[in-house]
């Protein structure tokens, strides 16, 4: 009491103000008991925005790739000239080069896991041009999963045309539980390059490396064998599809590759091996199956196991919506590198109903082919 006045300021040095360190602060509030704001924060919105970080934190890292991850070094892009009806030498002239006196010889090198279909297009798209056709599989996904011999299955049904020129070969899983799918993935890759010397390849020889689904047109292969002057080593730009050709995504497929070989350093990979880009080359369908258990398997079986977050991702009503919608299938953002064109490519992708300029034994076989034509996103369960 001072002067006939009380005062009814506290002193305590937990709760009044000379309370000034942070474990104090926080005794403060156990004693005197949460406020509703913080009663709402710890037990409603907090454990709301932990299990929103769980269910979509990977989706949230991709969104937000732009805020760390630089765009990539732009390639020195390379204008493509090609009409069915001009001169071979009058191609060659125009992108710069020379005309051979005879074709190179073109080996075509591929790691297999099951896609039969896109084999087969493929094969018969590039062969007029291959002189040696080169396989490799494997009994073990990059997962670690057991597989069945899929192309050994079907040679001698499907692939008899290309036999004089095949050189095959199949290596054992190591079935490593845990490891990181890359490291099998560049075992199977060594194993491939030691297949393609056994194969008869020799300096200068062209050398196609690229997955089943990317298939390069055969007149960009065809102007290759016969021109001089293109970079030793040249990635091939290839239209972008998803589930099948009715999906049209973009053109920035690039891991595609043509190298002419040299020995000793020439060595099979699927990244960026150099800045040369030549435009519009080809084509890529991504997850482009007949079978729905066939996405079933590759999403379990390939790299990017990890995307399947969700046991539910696998089923197969949800992939049989997901295909005739054009969405994602592992409900990710788009790979991209700036915000732009994350949100640009928000949402399900635009239907196509072009079927020009695709590979020419689809087309031919169109009635064999349809799941992979504009109007036919049904697949088969079996």
């Amino acid at each position: 009491m001072s002067d006939g006045y009380c005062s009814s300021k506290k002193t305590d040095t937990i709760c009044g103000q000379e309370a000034g360190k942070v474990m104090s602060r926080l005794r403060c509030v156990v004693l005197r008991g949460l406020d509703f704001k913080t009663y709402l924060f710890l037990f409603t919105l907090l454990p709301i925005f932990i299990f929103g970080i769980y269910l979509h934190g990977q989706k949230i890292t991709y969104f937000l790739r732009p805020l760390w991850e630089s765009p990539p070094k732009p390639f020195n892009i390379l204008p493509h000239y090609y009409h069915e009806n001009t001169s071979r030498e009058t191609l060659c002239s125009l992108h710069g080069w020379k005309i051979r006196q005879s074709p190179r010889r073109v080996f075509d090198a591929v790691l297999f896991s099951n896609e039969i279909d896109m084999l087969t297009i493929r094969w018969n798209e590039l062969s007029p041009y291959i002189t040696q056709f080169v396989l490799l599989e494997s009994n073990s996904t990059f997962t670690g999963l057991s597989k069945p011999l899929a192309f050994a299955d079907n040679r001698e049904k499907k692939f008899k045309f290309v036999e004089p020129r095949l050189a095959y070969g199949h290596v054992g899983g190591r079935f490593k539980k845990g490891e990181n799918p890359f490291v099998e993935e560049s075992f199977q890759r060594i194993a491939l390059d030691q297949l393609i010397k056994l194969a008869g390849i020799k300096e200068d020889d062209l050398l196609i490396m690229s997955d089943v689904d990317e298939i390069p047109s055969g007149h960009t292969i065809n102007l290759l064998r016969w021109c001089d002057g293109f970079p030793p080593i040249l990635h091939l730009q290839l239209r972008n599809y998803l589930y099948s050709y009715e999906y049209y995504v973009d053109s920035k497929s690039w891991r595609a590759s043509v190298h002419l070989y040299q020995p000793g350093k020439t060595r099979y990979a699927h990244f960026r091996q150099s800045n040369n880009l030549l435009t519009d080359s080809g084509w890529h369908c991504s997850f482009c199956f007949r079978h729905i258990n066939d996405f079933v398997f590759k999403m379990k079986a390939y790299s990017h196991t990890d995307r399947v977050r969700f046991l539910h991702y696998l089923n197969p009503r949800r992939i049989q919506d997901v295909i005739c919608k054009g969405t994602d299938l592992f409900d990710m953002f788009p790979e991209e590198h700036t915000f732009r064109e994350i949100i640009g490519k928000l949402g399900p992708i635009p239907r196509s109903y072009s079927a020009v300029h695709l590979p020419g034994y689809l087309i031919q076989n169109a009635d064999s082919y349809k799941y992979l034509l504009p109007g036919n996103c049904k697949r088969e369960t079996g």
